[in-house]
Formats: structure tokens, C-alpha cells, sequence
């Protein structure tokens, strides 16, 4: 393998499990984008229309969360550790604007019922800090040999 070459082996588990979360979230958002798009122009419906407009709001950012990722696998070891920083916040950011379209999809359920609606939000901060807390970084503590 030549020294520019992507090592696929060498991303984190953590790193594999965003970029999970990520894609299954933007092929959620593009569904719900075309199928609720199709219903919105057979019954227009405000509130249905904010909640797409907040979920259309946050493609772009699902986009770029993958070209950041793409971006630094190709060229981490060429990347300075103040780029690699950028990089990582920017990403960070992708990410919490594609979380903030759960928002949208929240708005979708509750104009169906309020306690749909209820119940996917609390869903969706409960998974949200549960799946935050466990990819974290873990800190492995080393027994001194007695």
C-alpha cells in the first residue's frame, strides 16, 4: 500500500459509528424529505412545512459532515494538529446541526398526535445522551503490579 493511501483499518470504532449515526440519519431526512414533500403538494399543511424546512435546513450539513470525514482520512497524516482541530470542530458542528433536524421530525409527529410527538422527542434525547456517553472517549485505568 503507497504512503498516500487511505488505511480503512486504521479508523476508530468510535469514528465508524458516527459516520453510522450520520448516514442513517441523512437517508432518514432524504425519505421523509420525499415523502412528506410528495403530501405536502397533494395538502398543504404549515406546520408540516416548518418541519421540512427545518430538516431540508440540515442536508447541507449532513453533506459536509462526510466530506470533513472522507477529507481527513485521505489526508490526516499530511494535516497539521490546528487544521485537524478545525476539522474536528467543524465536524462536531455538522453534527449537532444534523442532530437539530430530529427537531423536524419531532414536528412531523406531533401534528399527527401529541403523544406520538412526546414520545419520539424523549425517545430522542435519551438516545441521543445515551449513544453520546458511550462513544466518548474511554479512559482505561492501569492497576499498579503490587
Amino acid at each position: 500500500m503507497s504512503e498516500g493511501s487511505v488505511n480503512v483499518e486504521s479508523r476508530t470504532s468510535s469514528q465508524d459509528k458516527r459516520w453510522t449515526i450520520m448516514a442513517a440519519l441523512l437517508g432518514t431526512n432524504t425519505a421523509i424529505l420525499l415523502f412528506q414533500g410528495i403530501e405536502q403538494s397533494r395538502d398543504y399543511n404549515a406546520v408540516r412545512e416548518v418541519a421540512l424546512s427545518i430538516i431540508a435546513a440540515a442536508l447541507p450539513f449532513q453533506a459536509i459532515y462526510f466530506l470533513i470525514y472522507t477529507f481527513i482520512l485521505e489526508h490526516e497524516a499530511q494535516l497539521s494538529s490546528g487544521r485537524l482541530h478545525k476539522l474536528a470542530l467543524a465536524s462536531a458542528l455538522c453534527q449537532v446541526v444534523s442532530y437539530a433536524s430530529l427537531i423536524g421530525v419531532a414536528v412531523m409527529w406531533y401534528e399527527t398526535s401529541a403523544w406520538v410527538g412526546l414520545s419520539f422527542t424523549l425517545s430522542s434525547v435519551l438516545a441521543l445522551f445515551l449513544i453520546r456517553a458511550v462513544m466518548g472517549p474511554v479512559k482505561e485505568t492501569v492497576m499498579a503490579e503490587a
